[in-house]
């Protein structure tokens, strides 16, 4: 059953009740993230994801993190390029206290003392990202793709963005972006819907609305090559970005498909191209949807010696597929996959909680699993060959880190 309420100030709460689960998942889903920020506040929204924890008019740090153990709670939060996500899984009994302390959570002090240690937290997780494989080639590869645009910015910001970060700028970021009105309470699983509402009223009714647009037209995307030499890692590391299908695009099924026939981690063409023969350790290519925007991403690691001939691999696998197509039985075979995986993560209500939370976020809409079988089961040869020629993924952006100081660009 799905349930939907809105407050008059614009905070609007979901539920997917599920009155056979053992447990409930709840969060605050935030419609901001590093495609909100503009370069001189990089990073901003990831590092107001950590201040939220660090205490509140109510509670400190260490009771907001002493609560959420008592009540056995699985929580966290993470932020994305497009959202920012605060949630707890608990016992049915516990939804009032992971409810209040969520939406306690959701108007939090941001004292200078807090941001001062906070700023130090974060510059040393750049740095170790940047220390450790794959080296930041992903957010490397979606900049050079997006270019000047939002979406190309890294979620962590950069080590200058981040020292330059002021509180005022924090709290200004928070005024602009933490509107009821760009909020959403969501529940899953054994949810009482009426106390859910009741609490959500009483604790955050009283939260003022404010104006939180985004621009999603689509951005220009750039086709590049780059190679980024990293003298202390032992392998190299492909990253690959071509264009496609958006968040509301209905191809956005037939390109998770056309994903799994060739860069899923088992009986893909990928696998049986590289991880089988042993020319690589990991190949895969998966599909990002943002709102107006989207990416297929093909990811490669192996040794540095077998990098040019794993590129131009590359290349002749995806020239085949744009030539040649797929087949009806590689279709059958993703499709048992793919339904297959979605039915068993939705027996979790945790796992429902990203899927209803991030839907209604990106699509305003509430989709079933049922429904979302159905549109997967919907995808023909047809559908597939029309996502290949609308999005080609020979068009792309790569680079490539690692030890070396050159790399052939295929041809």
């Amino acid at each position: 059953m799905f349930r939907e309420k809105k407050l008059a100030n614009g905070l609007e709460i979901i539920a997917e009740i599920n009155p056979n689960a053992y447990s409930a998942a709840f969060g605050f889903f935030v419609k901001t993230g590093s495609r909100d920020e503009t370069p001189e506040i990089a990073g901003v929204s990831h590092f107001l994801e950590h201040m939220v924890f660090k205490g509140t008019p109510k509670r400190s740090a260490a009771d907001v993190n002493r609560e959420l153990d008592e009540i056995g709670s699985h929580s966290n939060a993470y932020t994305s390029e497009e959202q920012t996500v605060y949630y707890a899984t608990v016992l049915q009994e516990y939804q009032d206290h992971a409810i209040d302390l969520l939406a306690d959570i959701m108007r939090p002090s941001l004292r200078q003392e807090d941001f001062d240690t906070e700023k130090k937290v974060i510059i040393e997780e750049i740095y170790k990202y940047d220390d450790q494989p794959p080296f930041g080639a992903h957010e490397k590869c979606m900049a050079k793709f997006y270019g000047d645009h939002a979406l190309g910015y890294s979620v962590l910001g950069s080590v200058e963005s981040v020292t330059g970060l002021t509180p005022e700028a924090m709290r200004d970021y928070f005024q602009q972006r933490y509107s009821p009105g760009n909020i959403t309470l969501v529940g899953c699983g054994q949810v009482d819907f009426d106390r859910m509402i009741a609490q959500a009223e009483e604790l955050c009714g009283h939260w003022q609305a404010f104006d939180a647009p985004r621009d999603i037209r689509r951005p220009a995307v750039h086709h590049e090559f780059e190679l980024i030499h990293k003298p202390t890692a032992t392998q190299e590391y492909v990253v690959q970005i071509c264009d496609g299908p958006e968040a509301t695009d209905p191809d956005r099924f037939a390109n998770r498909v056309l994903a799994a026939i060739i860069g899923d981690d088992s009986g893909s063409r990928f696998y049986w191209e590289f991880i089988d023969s042993g020319l690589a350790e990991y190949a895969g290519l998966g599909p990002y949807e943002f709102q107006g925007a989207g990416i297929t991403m093909t990811f490669l690691s192996c040794a540095p010696q077998d990098t040019d001939a794993n590129l131009q691999r590359l290349v002749d696998v995806i020239r085949k597929v744009e030539t040649d197509g797929v087949t009806q039985d590689e279709l059958d075979l993703a499709l048992s996959k793919i339904t297959s995986q979605l039915v068993r993560q939705s027996e979790r209500p945790s796992n429902r909680l990203f899927s209803v939370g991030n839907g209604w976020l990106q699509r305003h809409n509430h989709v079933t699993v049922k429904e979302r079988l159905e549109s997967y089961r919907a995808v023909t040869l047809a559908d597939v060959h029309r996502v290949l020629e609308k999005f080609p993924l020979s068009q792309n952006t790569t680079v490539v880190v690692g030890p070396l100081e050159q790399a052939q660009r295929p041809s």
